[in-house]
């Protein structure tokens, strides 16, 4: 996607608008546009799918319904205090120059007091309709994404991004403590495939936009180390990622329909990270390097998986 950095401002200059300029309908959008629907939309596929594990069929939906929303408020209200922390740095960079903060839309108390609202209303609503179990795991990913990560080790460390990721990986936890009220091996497990599945997913990303981050002296692996390092790390996890996955079918939790798209997606996934690895050491550059090839593939990688883990007890 093609992003126009904010004209008339200064580099890494907020944007400031009188409310008689920011429209209703405009301001609603740029709420909205805190919580990054996009991300969470892949945060509940890792959510739902283990609902149906846990309940070994169909769970009750309107179970699914709250938790789901409990799940959107809880990572919407922690996106929108990432972005408050970070808006010093989103001005200057161009993938997230448009974001409300950066353009005046939304102003830093604003969104400070919209993450916090959010947060609050997400665990008092995952306590008081699901579970307490629900509600803290639910907490304790937000207030690791914002503190952990964003405060702590993203400007900081080349492995922002490795432990970073604990926070997206909380919704598998959410997901089966809100059937069950209890923890297993098996949403342990599908964190770990989580776990071990966000640096090779968001290095492909960070490899492309290096420029972004190198500029506001964020130490994303690829600004700190060569394609052939990123590339090495990214089949490692991979090769990890793809073991852990199918740990789930020996210890008894899943069945052969599983397995085979777990097999299927995870030998698709190996041969991209290879093939990544291969025009990385042949020292291809620009689009020649294709690591958006792994990126996109690592969406559909994460709902294939998830989507057989639904499907999974109905065929057993």
């Amino acid at each position: 996607m093609c992003v126009t950095a904010v004209e008339s401002r200064p580099a890494g200059v907020l944007a400031s608008q009188s409310p008689s300029h920011r429209p209703f309908g405009a301001r609603v959008k740029a709420f909205v546009a805190l919580t990054k629907p996009r991300i969470i939309e892949l945060l509940l596929i890792t959510t739902v799918p283990v609902m149906f594990l846990a309940q070994r069929g169909v769970p009750d939906l309107g179970l699914v319904l709250i938790t789901c929303l409990g799940g959107y408020l809880s990572a919407g209200g922690a996106n929108a205090l990432n972005m408050y922390i970070d808006r010093d740095i989103d001005a200057l960079m161009d993938r997230t120059s448009q974001r409300p903060l950066v353009t005046g839309m939304v102003s830093p108390r604003e969104c400070l007091a919209f993450g916090i609202t959010l947060a609050v209303v997400s665990t008092l609503l995952f306590g008081l309709t699901v579970n307490w179990l629900s509600a803290w795991l639910s907490l304790a990913a937000l207030l690791f994404y914002v503190v952990v990560y964003t405060m702590i080790l993203k400007r900081r460390t080349s492995q922002n991004i490795v432990w970073g990721g604990i926070a997206g990986c909380m919704p598998v936890l959410i997901g089966w403590s809100s059937v069950t009220n209890s923890m297993s091996w098996a949403p342990v497990i599908l964190f770990l495939v989580m776990f071990f599945w966000t640096p090779p997913h968001y290095w492909p990303l960070s490899m492309k936009v290096r420029e972004d981050y190198a500029r506001v002296g964020v130490p994303m692996l690829p600004v700190v180390a060569s394609n052939k390092v990123v590339a090495r790390q990214i089949v490692l996890y991979s090769w990890v990622m793809v073991a852990v996955s199918l740990l789930l079918t020996p210890l008894g939790y899943t069945g052969w329909f599983y397995t085979v798209v777990a097999l299927a997606a995870g030998g698709w996934w190996l041969w991209e990270a290879h093939a990544l690895q291969n025009r990385a050491k042949a020292e291809a550059t620009g689009t020649k390097l294709k690591e958006m090839r792994l990126f996109h593939w690592s969406i559909t990688y994460v709902s294939l998986l998830f989507v057989a883990v639904a499907v999974d007890p109905f065929l057993r």
